[in-house]
């Protein structure tokens, strides 16, 4: 802990202590990474690759480690073993690299008795590139009273003073935990819209945790799946929408799942005389032989995040419900 003298008041501030060594990759590059608790193992042999200017979604179950996880990248826990690289150099005592992190954690903390003006003067003070008039403008945007006490506003809007205060400071690297909280869907979206531009704007790169595949699936670009410790599924969002699809057919004979054999069928239900297939593979190709059919249903419709995670969890033989 460091004190820090803000205008003419003391306070008590946890200053994050990143460690960084020589590496070799130009992301944030996670190998081996290890940590526990006493005997309880949180991480275990986990990789991860995220890179440079992407909004990377960590998807995992409560207490799945994603916290464990961010608090590790950036400095406030000490990990067992393993090797995390950002910007070519691993964790050291480093005020410029400092400068480059904002987390906002899961469980908010702001010093008692600020307001939204007074936490945008500390961050104006910690942060040489924070955009004190910006963070103004986005609370009265949100109309979040900059001259009431924070403590005495809701969990949602306590979360909106955390993130507007984040993206201001126009860090490289930015750390959402659990990111839209408590957050009502109009405001969700309006977050969303300065995250996205905020990573338009300076190539961010930012990595936003939930159990909630709903809350992510339109705005970021990579999701990994965080399970018993380790990464078991890692993708681009596009490459995942695009190779996966869902279908309803109906054909002029009697039909079953065997009419598709030569398809990369992961889920077949027949209802009646229509079939609801969940395709993987080339959509323009299966849809010209489809059409080949002479089907008397086609239509090949949208398939959520989730219900991508559910089939794709299938073919990695996982149960969905156990992981999320």
């Amino acid at each position: 802990m460091t004190y820090k003298k803000i205008s003419d008041t003391v306070v008590l501030v946890q200053i994050v202590q990143p460690y960084f060594y020589e590496g070799d990759e130009n992301m944030i590059q996670i190998t081996d990474l290890n940590k526990s608790f006493g005997n309880k193992k949180v991480l275990e042999n986990l990789n991860c690759t995220i890179k440079t200017g992407s909004i990377y979604g960590l998807i995992g179950a409560n207490g799945a480690g994603k916290s464990t996880l961010l608090r590790i990248i950036m400095g406030i826990f000490r990990k067992d073993s393993g090797k995390i690289t950002i910007d070519d150099k691993e964790l050291i005592d480093s005020e410029e690299l400092k400068q480059k992190l904002c987390f906002v954690p899961d469980d908010l903390f702001f010093f008692k008795g600020y307001t939204i003006k007074d936490t945008i003067n500390f961050y104006s003070k910690m942060y040489k590139n924070f955009e004190s008039e910006r963070a103004k403008k986005f609370a009265e945007s949100l109309k979040l009273p900059i001259d009431k006490k924070i403590s005495t506003f809701s969990k949602g809007m306590k979360r909106q003073v955390a993130l507007i205060c984040a993206i201001c400071t126009n860090c490289d690297y930015m750390f959402f935990d659990e990111t839209f909280d408590g957050i009502d869907p109009v405001i969700r979206n309006y977050l969303k819209k300065i995250i996205a531009e905020q990573m338009a704007k300076k190539e961010t790169t930012i990595i936003m945790t939930s159990h909630n595949l709903r809350e992510l699936e339109d705005i970021c670009d990579n999701v990994g799946l965080l399970y018993k410790g380790g990464i078991i599924f890692e993708s681009e969002l596009d490459s995942l929408k695009t190779n996966m699809f869902k279908i309803q057919i109906s054909l002029p004979k009697e039909f079953g799942k065997e009419d598709f054999e030569n398809y990369n069928v992961l889920s077949f239900k027949k209802t009646g005389s229509v079939a609801t297939i969940i395709l993987k593979g080339d959509k323009e190709k299966y849809e010209n032989d489809l059409q080949n059919m002479n089907p008397i249903i086609l239509d090949f419709l949208p398939l959520t995040l989730e219900e991508i995670f559910i089939y794709q969890m299938e073919v990695l033989g996982y149960e969905f419900n156990e992981i999320i």
